[in-house]
């Protein structure tokens, strides 16, 4: 907006910043990052490092260089609101109608309305008797030292990402899941690997509900055939919007069983009223990248429909990327398998046991599946529980963005060795499935011939 108008208000309702920054994306991964620098001493004696057993993880040193990081990624997103001065106000917002709002008091009129408030922990009504022994991401980074024995209940992203990090830091973890797959994989041999790959690092109950039950010696925790008894509770069962009491009602439009108003994920307008819901607030991709672009789409069609009385411009969103920091990677790319009509759909895919590259980083498990048309090969999706799956989602979602073919990406350079052989190896045994499949990944210009050499044939 400010590149198109300085007649603006921002709203906010607590402490300044995104939750990415503070409670999200960056904290989390700097945990991550010194769990498995600790955690990488098991493969020292293989590469022929001795000594591995005489290190040792300071946790309160961890969590203190986890906070001091955040801050300072805090203090950049900062940097687009202190320079507001009257323009930035704090406080609790609530709409009186489509043009109209409430802070604490002061009525306010606007010919446009964002609403990006963001989310919060889901945190059952029940589980509040817990009182400090139960933590979520807004308070597990806060705190000085972590407890021996901690219990992860919800096997989403951010549980499987804690619970594999909070392990690897040395600390008795046991995960619960109510569904049978976790980090939202519907592809069930992909899922099969990422479970016993992560029941091998900590202890897994998928397919149960936890029941916890508050006691003198810590929380006892059901599910399933598990029964203990832990010193703290992580509750990681997702983030919900923060629209309560945000008089959405006053707009007089139906408002679902989740009290969310209709959202075109085009516009980010709510119905035909020059008010938009952007972000972790609309309930519908709560990943940064997508929240920056609802932001920027929302800002834009504000603008227009409050500077000139325009219509919404509508925006074509990305590529659906999703991605896991986990070891291996954890990552959706496009269409999920469940998707997609198995009968009319392609799979081709790759293990990394024997991978070459993946071997000479004991980096060598996990799995990449890919889905094509069965007509022209074009790319469809893939999941993946691989190493460096980050990388290749990236490189797999440009594949689908420019709707590139199987023939098209086998047509590109892989360098040797790399991780990446392995993505071509699962397009190979796609190309093999399409009609009239060549003998060559190049372009012809003379005779082809196989020379016997796995790297090059």
């Amino acid at each position: 907006m400010r590149k198109r108008t300085e007649n603006f208000l921002v709203i906010n309702d607590g402490p300044w910043g995104t939750i990415c920054a503070r409670v999200g994306c960056m904290p989390s991964k700097l945990l991550i990052e010194a769990a498995n620098a600790f955690h990488r001493r098991g493969t020292f004696e293989e590469f022929g490092i001795r000594g591995a057993e005489r290190l040792s993880v300071d946790v309160p040193a961890v969590l203190r260089r986890v906070r001091r990081l955040r801050d300072g990624f805090v203090a950049g997103t900062l940097k687009a609101t202190d320079t507001l001065d009257e323009r930035a106000i704090s406080g609790r917002v609530r709409l009186l109608g489509p043009g109209q709002l409430e802070v604490d008091g002061r009525k306010i009129s606007a010919r446009s309305i964002i609403l990006a408030t963001g989310s919060r922990p889901v945190v059952p009504e029940a589980w509040q008797r817990l009182g400090g022994r139960l933590l979520t991401t807004d308070t597990l980074f806060e705190q000085e030292n972590l407890p021996a024995r901690i219990a992860v209940v919800g096997m989403g992203a951010i549980g499987v990402e804690m619970a594999q990090a909070l392990a690897r830091l040395g600390l008795e973890i046991s995960a619960f899941g109510h569904a049978a797959g976790v980090a939202g994989l519907s592809d069930p041999k992909v899922n099969a690997v990422a479970t016993d790959l992560l029941g091998g690092e900590f202890a897994l109950q998928l397919g149960a509900r936890a029941e916890l039950e508050a006691r003198e010696d810590g929380v006892r925790v059901r599910a399933g055939d598990a029964d203990l008894t832990v010193d703290a509770v992580l509750a990681a069962l997702g983030r919900r919007p923060n629209i309560d009491d945000l008089g959405l009602e006053t707009l007089g439009i139906a408002l679902d069983q989740r009290g969310m108003p209709p959202v075109d994920s085009t516009t980010q307008q709510v119905g035909e009223f020059p008010v938009f819901l952007a972000g972790d607030a609309n309930g519908q991709t709560p990943l940064l990248h997508e929240a920056a672009d609802e932001g920027h789409i929302a800002g834009i069609n504000a603008c227009r429909m409050a500077l000139s009385a325009g219509t919404p411009a509508c925006f074509a969103r990305r590529t659906r990327l999703a991605i896991v920091f986990a070891e291996p990677g954890i990552a959706v790319v496009g269409q999920r398998f469940r998707e997609l009509d198995a009968a009319s759909t392609l799979a081709g895919e790759v293990r990394f046991e024997n991978q070459g590259r993946a071997r000479a980083g004991q980096r060598n498990h996990g799995i990449l599946r890919l889905y094509a048309e069965p007509q022209r090969g074009r790319l469809l999706g893939a999941e993946m529980c691989a190493p460096a799956a980050e990388h290749m989602a990236h490189l797999l979602a440009l594949a689908i963005d420019r709707e590139l073919t199987v023939r098209d990406l086998l047509r590109l350079p892989f360098y040797h060795p790399v991780l990446e052989e392995g993505l071509r190896s699962a397009l190979r045994e796609l190309a093999a499935q399409l009609p009239g499949s060549g003998e060559s990944d190049l372009d012809s210009c003379g005779a082809f011939e196989a020379i016997g050499a796995e790297a090059l044939d």
